[in-house]
């Protein structure tokens, strides 16, 4: 999820390799689908491991390696990326990463749910250590640039990447099969979650619009409020990440709600943001990322939601263009 740079955009979100959208969506159908409110005061801790018997656990602040945890701030109804079962648990791509990583580090992941614009703000205000939600690494995010006025608004944060995806448009399923690109919506509305790259690009996408046919976009504070007013006939289509708009598509309505339409876009990288004060704990993460590719933990999750084509292949830093 960019904010006017995320993908999630925060104040920003998106991937780096072309999923493919047959493969993916095919998979995701295999995963079960969850209770996805969105509660402000939930939080869920994943991992377990005991600093003692972690190999990089040296490799943290030593004020985290005291409390054990890691506070996480996140979006949580965002799936198959993060979201809740039908037990109320914290459950999707990020946490399971998490927990592989906690193992690596010593320190359980503590998720906490916030709305995904105020992300980064409760980063800066050290509510956070990271935030993790399908956060799309962009260079405004970590410069701290607003995208819509181009203007400084803070001292940016630094990502540690670690998955890849473009943005998709669905619709109701059956209905407005004339939306196949981003033009097609001159005219139309769309339905987004609000901060994200979707977002951005249907502003943009709207002035590129002739005859006076805008598109019309209404924004949302998280996705599922988006796919509601989509699934009732308030609008024409809606947009988010690839993997959760097929998600979406597969599990809605059991699977008769949505439709993909046309070829996802603006491929770029998803990214763990830390403050860019916190160089030891962004280098922890980056090491505890590369450990769980070498060691096949990462990929047992990518298959394990079917995403395995937004898989890389080594942890980055700041790799979002």
């Amino acid at each position: 999820m960019t904010a006017s740079t995320t993908r999630r955009t925060t104040a920003a979100r998106t991937r780096t390799a072309a999923v493919g959208a047959i493969a993916v969506a095919g998979a995701l159908i295999l995963t079960g689908c969850g209770d996805q409110t969105n509660s402000g005061s939930d939080s869920s801790s994943t991992g377990s491991s005991s600093t003692s018997s972690a190999p990089l656990a040296d490799k943290l602040p030593k004020e985290i390696r005291d409390k054990g945890v890691i506070k996480v701030g996140s979006d949580i109804a965002y799936a198959p990326v993060e979201f809740k079962d039908a037990s109320g648990k914290v459950v999707g791509i990020d946490p399971d990463l998490a927990d592989a990583m906690g193992k690596q580090l010593g320190v359980k992941f503590e998720f906490e749910n916030g709305t995904f614009d105020t992300l980064i703000t409760g980063l800066r205000s050290d509510r956070y250590d990271i935030a993790m939600s399908a956060m799309t690494d962009t260079k405004d995010r970590q410069e701290g640039v607003d995208s819509d006025t181009g203007k400084k608004v803070g001292e940016g944060v630094d990502f540690v990447d670690y998955f890849t995806a473009g943005v998709s448009i669905y619709t109701q399923k059956g209905k407005n099969t004339d939306i196949k690109t981003w033009s097609d919506l001159c005219g139309k509305k769309i339905v987004v979650q609000r901060g994200t790259v979707s977002e951005d690009l249907a502003k943009s996408e709207s002035k590129k619009c002739t005859g006076g046919k805008k598109i019309a976009l209404e924004s949302f504070d998280n996705d599922q409020q988006a796919q509601t007013r989509l699934r009732a006939g308030g609008a024409d289509a809606g947009s988010s990440d690839f993997p959760v708009a097929a998600y979406a598509v597969k599990t809605s309505g059991g699977g008769n709600d949505f439709q993909l339409v046309g070829e996802q876009v603006e491929a770029a990288p998803y990214g763990i943001a830390v403050a860019k004060k916190d160089t030891q704990l962004r280098d922890a993460l980056k090491a505890a990322l590369d450990a769980i590719i070498k060691n096949g933990e990462y990929g047992k999750v990518i298959k394990k939601w079917g995403v395995e084509a937004g898989a890389v292949t080594q942890a980055t830093v700041n790799g979002g263009k």
